[in-house]
């Protein structure tokens, strides 16, 4: 990290709380117009499948954006965002609800102008109703918004329009009449972000107030790149095969969660400002497509029930979901019994917990939130071999299930059989191999047999998937110092420790070129 970005860190986290929220919209909203500079020289949406009757007509915002970032530029950032996500607290780092979403920005993505630009989805733990993207395809989506969405096609809608601004490269336009070195502090502003929430505690002092508005002017959204974004999104949301009629809808959710927010706006709304004619434009469009009706996946229900299950107090969410199975207040009856066995699995709860998975069982689909659901059951009962059955037996009906795998190899390691968890992650991390925990849990489970070539090894390979080169590297340096491991062994950790220090030297080069 250059040091304009360091400044600019430290500058943030001393802001004003107020402040802070106050710069995270304007700011947020910067980070939403990112894009990828290797876009070829054609028209607007000349990719985007055209649903009848929609005008796809856009604003000529023109094409002098090319000249502005390179591909390496949006990478190098896109990476220094990464890192921060991988150890924020404010992250939620819950495998099941990230590859839900995950999947689902994929299939938008795969619907989009632009098939090339890599995308990556994570999730915020915050009631906040808010979506925003970052440079190189970065986005983040706030809990609070994945809860208020009515519809699976509300949320399809919110995350289609976040990739219309990156895949028709809002961010490289706006910065197209600005300096360079500007570039390098919203940068900076856009990874500290993500600091500063983490440590609230260091949000003390100011940051010069005409600085920071200069800064938010420079980013303001123009009402032509809504407009586009909109339009762009409609298209991917319609090509995805989601109902298109989720984004005005969700709208009219975003219409009343204000009248209950005190006087301001959702977060969404506040770096997307909804105008009338912007309500309209969208609202014209949809009335002219075919109505299509798309149902929920039950994904959708049951990673919302997870969320609320896992937020405030274990016995209110226990007290939400009775209420609402008892009042038939529900989109899916079957989610809701999942939120409440994890509520009070959550409280201990293994008897209550127990009569739920049964209901389940009997009652609800197949799925693999279910059987994660019964091996951690098993393991709260401490019932060693009836967890090791039951994941067995979930990994054979949903080999890729991620969150099975975690907490497999987790059991392993709990009761002492690190030979079976490294047996596991080694042969599941082919499936995933830019995934840091699967190494992380080589580490520990090298560690338990005290092999500590390998174990260095395996927390080195943690570290650059986390994209920390610098922690990497003292890894691999102490796996290579290590006074075991063969000859094979040595020679892997040495020419891994070469690549990752031809990494570095790069970083640097690149760190110079944004300096």
């Amino acid at each position: 990290m250059n040091l304009a970005c360091k400044d600019i860190i430290i500058s943030i986290m001393k802001l004003k709380p107020l402040l802070i929220i106050t710069l995270l919209g304007a700011n947020l909203a910067f980070a939403e117009n990112s894009a990828k500079p290797t876009l070829s020289n054609k028209p607007l949406n000349s990719d985007v499948k055209s649903p009848t009757n929609l005008d796809t007509s856009l604003p000529d915002l023109g094409d002098i954006a090319q000249t502005v970032l390179t591909p390496q530029d949006e990478q190098r950032i896109a990476e220094q965002i990464l890192r921060e996500v991988a150890t924020s607290d404010d992250v939620l780092q819950d495998a099941e609800v990230t590859d839900y979403l995950q999947a689902l920005g994929s299939k938008l993505a795969a619907a989009s102008p632009d098939k090339q630009q890599v995308f990556n989805f994570f999730v915020v733990r915050d009631n906040s109703i808010n979506a925003f993207a970052m440079p190189g395809g970065v986005i983040g989506v706030h809990t609070g918004l994945m809860l208020a969405s009515n519809s699976e096609s509300e949320l399809a809608s919110v995350l289609g329009h976040e990739v219309g601004h990156v895949t028709q490269r809002h961010l490289a336009r706006m910065l197209a009449h600005q300096k360079y070195d500007t570039f390098k502090n919203i940068a900076g502003i856009a990874l500290a972000l993500l600091v500063s929430r983490a440590n609230p505690e260091l949000a003390t002092g100011a940051l010069a107030t005409a600085s920071a508005v200069g800064v938010q002017r420079q980013l303001d959204y123009t009402r032509e790149h809504e407009r586009e974004a909109d339009r762009v999104g409609l298209s991917i949301l319609d090509s995805a095969g989601f109902d298109v009629r989720g984004m005005p809808a969700f709208f009219t959710t975003m219409q009343r969660g204000t009248r209950f927010s005190e006087g301001s706006a959702p977060s969404f709304l506040r770096t997307h400002p909804l105008t009338a004619e912007r309500i309209a434009d969208v609202s014209n469009r949809v009335e002219g497509m075919p109505y299509k009706q798309v149902a929920d996946s039950f994904e959708f229900n049951l990673v919302k029930a997870k969320l609320r299950a896992g937020d405030g107090l274990a016995q209110a969410a226990i007290d939400q979901f009775t209420n609402n199975i008892k009042e038939r207040r529900f989109a899916s009856e079957a989610a809701e019994h999942y939120g409440l066995a994890l509520a009070m699995l959550r409280k201990n709860d293994l008897k209550g917990t127990t009569n739920e998975l049964q209901w389940l069982r009997k009652n609800a689909p197949k799925h693999a939130f279910i059987e994660n659901l019964a091996a951690r059951l098993e393991v709260a009962k401490n019932n060693p071999q009836a967890a090791a059955s039951q994941y067995a037996k979930a990994l054979s009906l949903y080999p890729k299930h991620r969150s099975l795998v975690y907490g497999y190899a987790e059991h392993f390691l709990a009761i002492n059989q690190p030979d079976n968890a490294i047996k596991l992650v080694q042969d599941k991390k082919i499936l995933y191999p830019n995934d840091a925990y699967f190494y992380e849990l080589l580490a520990k489970a090298y560690s338990t047999k005290n092999k500590k070539l390998l174990s260095f090894q395996a927390q080195g390979e943690a570290y650059y998937r986390k994209y920390n080169l610098k922690k990497a590297i003292e890894q691999m340096e102490l796996a290579a110092k290590a006074n075991d491991g063969n000859f094979y062994e040595h020679s892997i950790v040495e020419a891994r420790l070469k690549d990752f220090r031809r990494l570095q030297e790069n970083e640097k080069l690149a760190d110079e070129r944004l300096s």
